[in-house]
């Protein structure tokens, strides 16, 4: 499938790939590109099952990335390009450096969602399927806002406008397929990917979270990185880059510079 694609940052400059996390869509990265590359230019995907782009499945990782590698064609990016992605993007982002490593040059992920514990991944995907949206926009606000710290409330509202749509049982939902998402849950507790041919990878950890896993997630990339895997620490919660955007910004500069 040929994925929606917002044209983020500079027109023709640098190219660089953003892959939104579980329920998300690309335009969630406008803001931050401007702090972070507003210099590349940002192919930001929403991806199947999210956004404008179709809903069929399957929702796999497997399918995403062929997805995602369609799109890429489908944009004439035939050459290796770096990675950003976020989460459920994260695990997404390194799944290409693993598959495709021939089309990835450098890797940032920002908290992924990579190995994480069972159990977790399954409250989460029944927590989607329990879902009955909100009654309106404002509550779609005001029941963000208690998930992400006051630093990052200045993005939700335009999130809500771009992404929280009504529904024809009168509900407001984000414009995502909850099976879609369940699916990405369930494919958020395998184990991370497995590297042989090796890229840069930077990890931005949540610090006030607990996404990235020692022993499932950083000890077998170290392993097969090495020195090219670094992991820097984010004083934040999940949504690093809205908690957190210019701390965020300035490590990613630098990686990519």
């Amino acid at each position: 499938m040929r994925l929606n694609v917002h044209r983020l940052g500079t027109a023709g400059a640098r190219p660089l790939l953003a892959i939104h996390g579980v329920t998300g869509h690309g335009l969630r990265f406008r803001d931050f590109v401007e702090l972070a590359v507003p210099d590349r230019d940002v192919f930001s995907v929403d991806l199947r099952g999210h956004g404008r782009s179709g809903w069929e499945p399957p929702w796999d990782v497997i399918t995403h990335l062929d997805d995602i590698l369609e799109t890429l064609e489908a944009e004439g990016l035939d050459e290796s390009i770096d990675v950003m992605g976020h989460s459920f993007g994260g695990l997404l982002a390194l799944s290409l450096v693993a598959l495709a490593p021939e089309l990835v040059q450098r890797a940032v992920l920002i908290d992924p969602a990579i190995a994480l514990p069972a159990e977790y991944c399954a409250d989460r995907a029944r927590d989607t399927i329990a879902s009955t949206g909100w009654d309106s926009p404002e509550a779609a606000i005001a029941d963000r806002k208690t998930s992400v710290a006051e630093s990052g409330h200045r993005f939700i509202a335009a999130e809500v406008e771009e992404h929280v749509v009504l529904g024809d049982d009168g509900r407001w939902r984000p414009r995502c397929s909850p099976a879609a998402a369940v699916t990405a849950w369930s494919e958020m507790a395998h184990a991370a990917p497995p590297i042989e041919e090796v890229r840069p990878v930077l990890i931005l950890r949540a610090a006030r979270d607990n996404y990235v896993q020692e022993e499932t997630l950083l000890v077998p990339l170290r392993e097969a990185l090495g020195d090219e895997l670094e992991v820097v620490d984010i004083d934040s919660a999940h949504m690093i880059y809205w908690e957190q955007p210019e701390a965020a910004a300035a490590e990613i500069r630098r990686f990519l510079s």
